[in-house]
């Protein structure tokens, strides 16, 4: 896990990022990503949606924030994965926080295996 520097340089983010992707696997991962999560927002940040089964029990019981997410930017040759739940329907909630431990482990695995289902090479 990395901490890094995030759009405005006032701000770091804690990140799991995966760097180094050669172009024709960067080719399969967008494709992937396309279709099951969508038109990116902002050109390359997408919404990767978390398993419910490890919200935390103030995530659990905002039912109106649901469904919550972690964004992947995906930018050339990397993607970052960042380590902050978030929610389309509000701006500030406490449901929004950083992973648990949990949370992180699930979204490494997640990344991970998607990676290997498209054979790619990490």
């Amino acid at each position: 896990m990395q901490l890094i520097n995030c759009y405005d340089k006032f701000c770091i983010m804690k990140q799991y990022v995966i760097d180094e992707i050669r172009p024709h696997d960067q080719k399969r991962l967008k494709v992937w990503l396309d279709e099951r999560l969508g038109t990116p927002d902002l050109g390359d940040i997408y919404w990767y949606p978390i398993d419910p089964g490890v919200y935390s029990k103030t995530q659990s019981a905002h039912t109106d924030c649901h469904p919550l997410y972690f964004t992947l930017h995906l930018r050339k040759g990397a993607l970052y994965c960042e380590l902050l739940v978030r929610t389309k329907n509000r701006i500030r909630c406490d449901c929004i926080a950083y992973a648990t431990p949990a949370q992180r482990n699930w979204m490494i695995e997640s990344i991970d295996a998607l990676f290997e289902s498209l054979d790619i090479r990490v």
